[in-house]
């Protein structure tokens, strides 16, 4: 019955591996779905450009397309560029902060939906373990004391014949 030892613990891993399954497969889409949405949302903050009056007067519209290098490469004029740079800095820096909130999303939402049920079993299973364990033994019996001998008495002398007088 050597084979059966441990078993429990043979099927918390079989559990716990299946169960990873569904929580990658939910976080794969979560990272796809909210990525698609972030890098869209940057595109568009960095294509799309803010232009005073006089600069969409002086045709600069046309000329200020894409993103930067499109820009300066179809000839937007230099302070349109240096106007919108910071704004598109800060898309640059919001996407990596949404970036870096999903992964701490992720990474709790792991913890939430693997790690701690993992746990969970993983605790009942020693608790039930050590139950049946317990159930299982015999109860301890007191140590036995090795009896006690009696007192060792003296030699006893021989008679002494009474003296006759």
């Amino acid at each position: 019955m050597a084979w059966r030892q441990h078993r429990w613990f043979r099927r918390w891993v079989i559990v716990v591996a299946f169960w990873a399954v569904p929580v990658a497969i939910v976080a794969v889409r979560e990272i796809r779905e909210e990525m698609a949405y972030n890098k869209a949302d940057l595109q568009l903050a960095l294509t799309t450009w803010q232009l005073t009056d006089a600069q969409q007067a002086a045709g600069a519209a046309a000329k200020c397309h894409g993103d930067a290098d499109e820009a300066r490469a179809a000839g937007c004029p230099a302070e349109v560029l240096a106007a919108n740079a910071p704004r598109q800095q800060a898309a640059r820096d919001e996407y990596v902060v949404r970036r870096n909130t999903l992964a701490s999303y992720l990474w709790h939402a792991f913890v939430g939906y693997w790690v701690v049920p993992a746990l969970f079993l993983f605790g009942c299973g020693v608790v039930i373990a050590l139950i049946r364990r317990a159930l299982r033994r015999p109860p301890i019996k007191p140590p036995i004391e090795p009896p006690i001998e009696p007192p060792v008495k003296p030699p006893m002398e021989p008679p002494v014949p009474p003296v006759a007088r």
